[in-house]
């Protein structure tokens, strides 16, 4: 009976670690084991940054949804370049790379690729008054860049058996906004870029055209690691992903970061000047309530909830921001809110959250500047603020002066400089445009009750005001 015993309890063992030995191999199961998917992806606005405090871009957002599938934690790990990404997932640091990738054919023989999810086109990029090119023989002799060891150098090099002439570089760690910066300085005359990454940056490079597209349409997806079993994972990735496309969610993730352009904040003054008419009256006694309430100018608070929301307390943003003033969940969380439909609650949160910042802002920086840095870092994060302060420093400008720090935000999209910040990537661009909107707001509504209480006849009111508040003059 020992012996059976023993022989028993020898097989369990035996059984059990060959069993422990089989879940090692199983990149589900260790996911689930640690509760955590690991990610590595790129630092950029197709992939994944930083926005007030919270991660963005397509990638993280539809990354996150699958670790919700999962029911686990989201780990992400920024790199820079192509050759980085494998790097991760051949050393075992991550579970997959959510970067924007096509499973070209030799990429595919190295890795596994999870379904695809967008389809895309390789375009060739041109500055327009620099170059211009129809078909790939009017390449020959110019100066054409691409990313190292990505899918467009493979096709590039496919392309040469055909046209021997075709000759190109690829310099190492190089990103989407790099070639972009690089054919809008015209330091070089064509760039290939995926579709997805042209049309989610078009709008800041106004110059660039597309020339033609070279290659076969492809299709992004995931690559997962090759240091694992990956077949409980590939078919997890097969149940998500026909989810979401059954759902419609896919399709609302892909409209919500290229159907549009985020970037587009400048509203016609007439525009707001017929909001001011039409719509604040509604909201302009709660506005003034909570702006008396956080010692804050009420015409200031009515600016940033206009540039917000436009007035709309139930608004939702292609980032998923909603309320009167567009709080992320993070932040609503922070700042007490329960319920960001709630105009009230949702000015109070959006209120309190300014005064925060406004309050982390060094008190050597003067007004009006003050707010102005206060209200960049409500849009952006402070960190991002501080990361362009940083850099207007060590561009010899003054860091408290919002005219200097301006001019160096939109830095923080070109790696050059965000790679050596703190912070990273982010779009400081929109973060100039919000403050700049703002202030346009502010100086209307200022320009409104000025024109309330002057003493003036109408008519020589009416001469010196700005012609886009004529209309609204007229009707008081």
């Amino acid at each position: 009976m020992r012996t059976l015993t023993a022989l028993t309890t020898a097989a369990l063992l035996i059984f059990g670690l060959l069993l422990s030995a089989c879940e090692e191999q199983d990149s589900l199961a260790r996911i689930h084991s640690e509760g955590v998917l690991r990610i590595v992806t790129r630092n950029g606005p197709t992939t994944y940054y930083e926005n007030r405090g919270s991660g963005t871009g397509f990638e993280y957002v539809l990354a996150k949804m699958f670790a919700n599938h999962l029911d686990v934690d989201l780990e992400v790990t920024p790199v820079y370049g192509i050759d980085d990404l494998f790097e991760h997932l051949q050393k075992g640091r991550a579970d997959l790379a959510a970067a924007s990738l096509t499973p070209s054919p030799e990429r595919a023989r190295i890795f596994e690729f999870g379904p695809t999810y967008m389809k895309v086109r390789q375009f060739v990029i041109y500055r327009r008054g620099k170059a211009y090119a129809d078909a790939t023989p009017d390449l020959f002799g110019k100066h054409l860049r691409v990313m190292q060891n990505s899918s467009q150098e493979e096709t590039l090099i496919a392309l040469r058996e055909e046209f021997p002439d075709l000759a190109w570089d690829a310099p190492p760690k190089l990103e989407t906004t790099d070639l972009l910066e690089q054919l809008e300085n015209g330091e070089i005359d064509f760039a290939v870029i995926d579709s997805n990454d042209y049309i989610a940056n078009k709008g800041f490079y106004p110059q660039l055209r597309v020339a033609f597209s070279i290659g076969e349409p492809g299709a992004l997806a995931w690559a997962l690691g090759n240091k694992l079993d990956n077949t409980r994972l590939l078919k997890e990735l097969d149940n998500f992903f026909a989810t979401i496309r059954q759902t419609g969610e896919l399709a609302s993730l892909v409209e919500r970061f290229y159907g549009h352009n985020e970037s587009n904040t400048q509203i016609n003054s007439q525009t707001f000047v017929e909001n001011v008419e039409s719509r604040l009256p509604e909201y302009k006694d709660l506005i003034e309530q909570v702006a008396l309430e956080y010692e804050i100018d009420w015409r200031l608070l009515a600016a940033i909830s206009y540039q917000e929301s436009y007035w709309n307390p139930r608004a939702v943003s292609p980032t998923g921001v909603k309320g009167m003033m567009m709080l992320t969940r993070n932040t609503a969380k922070e700042m007490g809110v329960d319920y960001r439909f709630d105009a009230r609650q949702s000015l109070r949160g959006g209120a309190r959250y300014f005064k925060k910042m406004y309050q982390l802002i060094s008190d050597d920086i003067r007004e009006p500047d003050r707010s102005w840095f206060a209200l960049a870092a409500y849009n952006i994060g402070r960190g991002h603020m501080e990361d362009a302060r940083t850099l207007t420093e060590q561009q010899g400008g003054n860091p408290d002066h919002w005219k200097d720090v301006k001019e160096r935000l939109p830095l923080l999209r070109q790696r050059k400089y965000f790679s050596t910040t703190r912070f990273g990537f982010a779009r400081g661009d929109e973060a100039v445009n919000y403050v700049q909107n703002i202030r346009h707001y502010y100086s209307l509504l200022t320009w409104t009750e000025i024109s309330k209480i002057r003493v003036p006849p109408p008519k020589v009111a009416q001469d010196l005001l700005p012609p886009a508040l004529a209309p609204f003059y007229k009707a008081l």
